[in-house]
């Protein structure tokens, strides 16, 4: 088996998915190619990561009970050997038919409801899901790669404190020109700036300074909600929407002054 041929079938393998010929040619195959093996191990560590970090939400022990109790009282519709199967049609059936038509609506309506009901907590709980999971990773991305250009010593791409300097730099390389602002006057000096690519997208990062501490400020056009700052391996963690765009920051210094600066940064952008 080829690598054009194995690929599509990494993941299915994985979920147990594949026959057993398909089975025995993509495990040959994996034995032997680097690139397919590791993208079945990245499977595999996602699935266990997944497992192991987000939330499980149970059904409601109130809405199992109210599904039970509408089944249960639902009547079961009868209607008459003789009758035909559209009464509509029929002059001489037209109240009995009226009848099942109305009992079959009552039991559609009722299913329809119950599943409706189920349909929306079902949506409910997915979505909360998957925005606790994306806004998670988004903090994660963004702590690892204030880490990396901390240890790499590329925590700087242009090293400016005039961000007539430091916004065209940015906004070259960018499909959007990021508002860069100098906070010198309240204690957070602009150091510079650089791109990080997180979730898949290059994005601006403005350095500032305060006192000993470095904050990196990962700057988009606004896409979602933000939650409240939180603290993530050691870092500070600050995520707020304003002046229409996506503020995040990430420091070491103390969730007090991350508010503080993030607050006026985005007080500065929404001057004109």
């Amino acid at each position: 088996m080829k690598c054009e041929h194995a690929q599509p079938l990494v993941a299915a393998y994985a979920d147990g998915e594949l026959d057993g010929i398909r089975r025995h040619s993509i495990q040959k195959h994996l034995r032997t190619c680097a690139r397919c093996a590791a993208a079945h191990a990245d499977i595999l560590a996602l699935r266990a990561r997944l497992r192991s970090e987000v939330p499980y939400f149970a059904a409601p022990p109130g809405l199992q009970e109210r599904v039970r109790v509408m089944v249960a009282t639902t009547p079961p519709v009868r209607t008459r050997a003789s009758a035909s199967r559209w009464p509509w049609a029929s002059g001489g059936a037209r109240n009995g038919g009226a009848a099942a038509v109305r009992a079959r609506w009552q039991w559609m309506s009722s299913g329809a409801l119950a599943g409706c009901a189920a349909t929306v907590l079902a949506f409910v709980v997915g979505t909360s899901v998957l925005d606790w999971r994306t806004e998670h990773d988004l903090a994660n991305e963004a702590v690892a790669s204030h880490v990396r250009a901390t240890l790499d010593h590329r925590l700087i791409e242009v090293a400016s404190s005039d961000r007539h300097s430091v916004k065209p730099w940015l906004s070259e390389r960018l499909d959007y020109s990021p508002p860069v602002r100098d906070l010198a006057a309240g204690g957070y000096p602009l150091l510079g700036g650089r791109l990080t690519m997180l979730e898949g997208r290059q994005v601006a990062t403005l350095v500032y300074g305060y006192r000993k501490h470095t904050i990196d400020v990962f700057v988009q056009p606004e896409t979602r909600d933000a939650p409240p700052l939180r603290e993530l391996r050691g870092f500070n963690v600050a995520h707020v929407n304003g002046a229409g765009w996506d503020w995040l920051a990430v420091s070491d210094a103390g969730p007090e002054i991350l508010d503080a600066f993030l607050r006026e940064l985005v007080h500065e952008a929404s001057l004109p």
